[in-house]
């Protein structure tokens, strides 16, 4: 089979987990854009952040972003944006912050995030990793509900992390129960991924391969995370790293190695060595 596309997610995947790229990831990367396939990161991360990850691998393709929400080459012109509405996110956050969880808001440029109110009775500023601060400004305020109240936003994604297995009990019962048009993804233990109802990374790679005029079984596809599982599952090859979760090795076709062991540039050269350059 040949293939024309490569999706890789970052975190767990490109990334090691101290959060740089090994130089044979990189050149991996570089050889297997030098066989012609089309390579595109299939990330959690808002836009921003997965277009820093992008220049440094020299990957200069659109990228799904926010979970499929959003995909782009330029912020300014994307080819598929799915926003929730302002009133689905009021409502949403409106729900969490009744519970003890850190709640991030991500807009395409910026992010606003709650300060939380640890046993110390101190107010920490809780981050969830989404990139570089300077690349993805993060606004901390006390209620994350009365910003959106004064100033709304139709947000691509809200991540929360809960902190007590009750709490993200009862809130997930209450969304399902009240919210409707939403999904929610674990893409770690206790941290889940909001987005629009029909989103998902999967989504996003076929609207890409439509896009680009490549099929899914045309397509390598590789992550780590839950939320890779209907992307690595609908593709001609779907790769787990070694670090993968269970439900990701479950459904994949190939297990590589981890993000410490060179996982991404161990497939690469197993799966691309012996295919042609393809044509112009």
């Amino acid at each position: 089979m040949t293939y024309k596309l490569l999706a890789l997610n970052i975190d767990g995947t490109i990334l090691k987990s101290n959060s740089r790229i090994s130089k044979q990831t990189k050149d991996a990367i570089e050889y297997v854009k030098g066989k012609g396939v089309y390579v595109t990161l299939a990330t959690s991360r808002p836009f921003p952040s997965a277009k820093k990850i992008a220049k440094a691998l020299k990957v200069d393709s659109c990228l799904i972003t926010n979970d499929g929400a959003f995909i782009a080459e330029n912020a300014d012109e994307p080819i598929f944006v799915r926003k929730m509405k302002e009133e689905k996110a009021l409502q949403v956050v409106d729900i969490l912050e009744r519970y003890d969880c850190h709640i991030r808001v991500l807009d395409e440029e910026y992010s606003i995030g709650n300060k939380v109110r640890q046993r110390n009775h101190l107010i920490a500023k809780m981050t969830i990793g989404v990139g570089d601060p300077l690349f993805y400004p993060i606004r901390f305020v006390d209620s994350v509900c009365e910003q959106l109240m004064q100033e709304p936003i139709a947000p691509p994604k809200i991540q929360v992390q809960f902190f007590d297995k009750e709490d993200q009990k009862k809130a997930n019962k209450q969304m399902e129960e009240n919210v409707m048009g939403i999904r929610m993804l674990e893409s770690a233990p206790g941290r889940f991924e909001i987005v629009s109802a029909g989103v998902s990374k999967a989504r996003g790679l076929q609207t890409l391969g439509q896009y680009l005029g490549i099929r899914a079984d045309e397509m390598v596809a590789i992550g780590s995370q839950n939320t890779d599982v209907e992307m690595i599952n609908q593709v001609g090859l779907g790769v787990a790293m070694g670090n993968a979760t269970e439900s990701v090795k479950e459904v994949a076709d190939w297990l590589t190695r981890s993000n410490e062991q060179n996982g991404v540039s161990y497939m690469v050269k197993e799966v691309f060595r012996k295919q042609l350059r393809l044509p112009l």
